[in-house]
């Protein structure tokens, strides 16, 4: 008798994660996560969530993780899918109170303190993509997605683990694997990106969204892929500006200075990194 398919065995490889294990390890009094769920498939964890927001009054620090996720989505409605265990799908429910001009701060927190994470435990030199991508070169290996839900932000995130390179959706993508990384059990770097999030979000919290007095904006800075890069930013509708990223400002922004030097504040757009001509995507 073969394995039984939807096993969480059959590929040694790729373990399940234990729901029990996690809540053990980061739930605690006082702590910002009040509860982490595991679940074999869903259709997509941040909708999830944010049904349960609207539904069930969920509360702030609510983590969903699902071992297949169907229906992931990205910026602009693009789809993200993997095998099943071989990545990390994990959304989470966040209430921050700090200033309405701030809350653009919230993808770039969460992508920080997953790139934090990821550094560390995995020694894999994770940079930023403004505003919510996580790159390796010019790879992407995860994404975020922020989505306001009444006063809350439900955010996900989806982390290429353990995909080999021909199970990526796309040529510029990546994971763990192919990148060798040091870490690929997704227990520990579910660990390491949760307790790096509850770090960095309490001090901009406390900070009362100030980038500044929290150190967030200086540590986005250190480790962005986009600023100091030429970028085109396709915009809202059919524009689109290409000019040289400058920084990020108190709100989040991405600063773009075009042709004439004028300087553009971005709160949203999706942005490509230029290169230059024969230089491998």
């Amino acid at each position: 008798m073969g394995p039984v398919p939807e096993s969480p065995y059959t590929d040694l490889d790729r373990p399940p994660l234990s729901e029990a294990a996690l809540n053990h390890a980061l739930v605690r009094p006082g702590g910002l996560w009040t509860g982490v769920t595991v679940v074999q498939r869903t259709g997509s964890t941040n909708a999830d969530l944010a049904q349960a927001v609207v539904r069930d009054g969920a509360k702030e620090g609510q983590v969903l993780i699902a071992e297949v996720q169907e229906q992931g989505r990205g910026r602009l409605g693009r789809t993200w899918t993997a095998p099943a265990r071989a990545a990390i799908s994990m959304s989470m429910v966040l209430r921050p109170d700090v200033p309405a001009g701030r809350i653009g701060w919230v993808p770039l927190l969460i992508g920080l303190a997953a790139a934090s994470g990821l550094r560390r435990l995995a020694e894999v030199d994770v940079r930023l993509k403004w505003p919510n991508d996580l790159l390796v070169g010019e790879r992407k290996l995860a994404g975020v997605l922020a989505e306001r839900v009444d006063d809350h932000v439900v955010v996900g995130i989806g982390l290429n683990v353990a995909q080999r390179a021909g199970e990526l959706p796309v040529p510029t993508a990546t994971s763990l694997a192919v990148e060798e990384a040091a870490c690929l059990d997704r227990d520990p770097l579910v660990r390491a990106i949760l307790r790096e999030i509850e770090e960095i979000y309490r001090e901009w919290v406390a900070a009362g969204g100030d980038a500044d007095a929290s150190g967030l904006r200086a540590a986005c800075l250190a480790v962005s892929a986009t600023v100091g890069n030429d970028v085109r930013v396709a915009l809202p509708g059919d524009g689109a500006l290409t000019g040289l990223a400058t920084g990020i400002d108190t709100e989040g922004r991405l600063l773009v200075a075009d042709a004439d030097g004028k300087e553009h504040a971005l709160s949203a757009g999706d942005v490509v990194h230029v290169r230059p001509a024969g230089q491998e995507p």
